[in-house]
């Protein structure tokens, strides 16, 4: 009995092992799942390269390059959480992968991206959409806005719908948390020169090892609240320059305009100054003229005075003389107007005569028409009854009045 109890438990305990094992099985090969492990992945990766890289810059106390490994790791990370859920485009040469199209969104989100994106498609080493991406990562952490980019470009869904799965990290809550993240990253200061850096052909493998760390160490909260203050500081600060920023902008502009207004006062002062002078020219040259002319009328004798007395006296008499010929014009001109205005008022009239003779004309012709066609028919009825030897009829007829004159 207790052996053949023994044998039911076993088999109880294979068919419950066997079970459970379907069910990891079918666990593991659910895609939805496997999506799942893989963001959190990511998104702890994400993490630790984050706060690596800002504890290790911190304690460098220097402005980064790209020979740093921390940055290196930080973007290759990024560069795996880009390329997550990628949907492939099919080319010529076959199935392509690229998270340079995503990128290229935010300058359509984001105006200030519009520089990096330019910056990035003229850089003259870059050959592959990759190469692309991986530029345009480092220009924007140079800008410091790639929390920024990455947040404006996550909350545009339905843009992102076009180039990423359903399921992929971008189009999940992890993204939003990495954009978050990436903020901390505003305090790390960065120079990268991007020519004769080969961007194409990188291998992005993560290395595990940065983050592997001695279980005994006792000083990480103490580590992250010192982090958490500086990071505040370097928050406030960069807000208040940036403040500082667009009031100096502001300031500039204003002098701009001024100098822009003060440089147009001085040309037309300028040239004020110098018609001011040329009328000072022009009146001392009419004083010398009137004074020379009046000593030459002071000193000339009276013979030239007499002829310009008759010259003058002549010139007005010609003056007058064109005055009153120009007067015999006017009058003439304004007679001849008046004579074609009764001419054309007579015209008129004519032509309404002649259009009220020729309303007569013609009904005097319909009587005439009516006359002959009267006389026709009396002529034929007088012919039809001579025919017929009757006496005539012609005071008789109908229609025809017979008066008797009177004595």
């Amino acid at each position: 009995m207790p052996e053949s109890r023994g044998k039911v438990l076993w088999t109880k305990f294979i068919f419950s092992c066997s079970a459970r094992r379907a069910v990891w099985q079918v666990t593991l090969l659910d895609p939805n799942y496997l999506m799942a492990n893989e963001r959190m992945n990511l998104m702890n990766m994400a993490k630790l390269s984050i706060k690596g890289l800002i504890e290790s810059a911190l304690n460098l106390g220097r402005t980064l390059d790209s020979d740093y490994a921390p940055l290196q790791q930080f973007f290759v990370v990024m560069e795996h959480c880009l390329k997550h859920g990628l949907k492939a485009k099919k080319t010529f040469l076959g199935q392509n992968k690229s998270f340079w199209g995503p990128l290229e969104l935010v300058e359509k989100l984001v105006p200030e991206a519009a520089e990096i994106t330019a910056s990035v498609k003229d850089l003259p080493g870059l050959k592959t959409p990759v190469g692309r991406g991986r530029a345009w990562l480092r220009l924007a952490l140079m800008q410091k806005k790639l929390s920024e980019y990455m947040k404006a470009l996550i909350n545009k869904k339905e843009l992102l719908s076009e180039f990423y799965e359903a399921n992929a990290l971008m189009m999940e809550e992890e993204g939003a948390i990495i954009a978050g993240l990436l903020v901390g990253l505003n305090v790390i200061d960065a120079n990268f020169c991007m020519k004769g850096e080969d961007l194409d052909s990188q291998v992005g493998v993560i290395d595990f090892s940065m983050y592997l760390k001695d279980g005994n160490s006792s000083k990480g909260s103490e580590g992250d609240g010192q982090i958490t203050a500086i990071l505040d500081q370097k928050n406030y600060v960069e807000e208040l320059n940036r403040h500082l920023n667009a009031t100096v902008n502001n300031l500039q502009t204003k002098v701009d305009l001024l100098e822009k207004s003060n440089t147009k006062l001085t040309e037309e002062l300028a040239v004020a100054n110098n018609r001011i002078i040329t009328l000072q020219e022009e009146m001392e040259r009419v004083k010398e003229e009137s004074s020379y002319l009046l000593e030459s009328n002071r000193k000339g004798p009276k013979q030239d005075r007499t002829a310009e007395g008759q010259a003058l006296s002549e010139a007005r008499k010609h003056l007058k003389e064109e005055t009153q010929l120009r007067l015999d014009v006017e009058k003439e001109l304004e007679l001849q107007i008046s004579m074609r205005q009764e001419m054309e008022l007579a015209m008129k009239m004519l032509e309404k005569d002649v259009c009220e003779k020729q309303d007569a004309l013609v009904s005097l012709r319909q009587q005439l028409d009516d006359l002959r066609a009267l006389k026709h028919e009396l002529a034929f009825k007088l012919q039809v009854n001579e025919r017929q030897g009757k006496r005539p009829l012609a005071l008789g007829t109908p229609g025809v009045a017979h008066s008797t004159p009177l004595l």
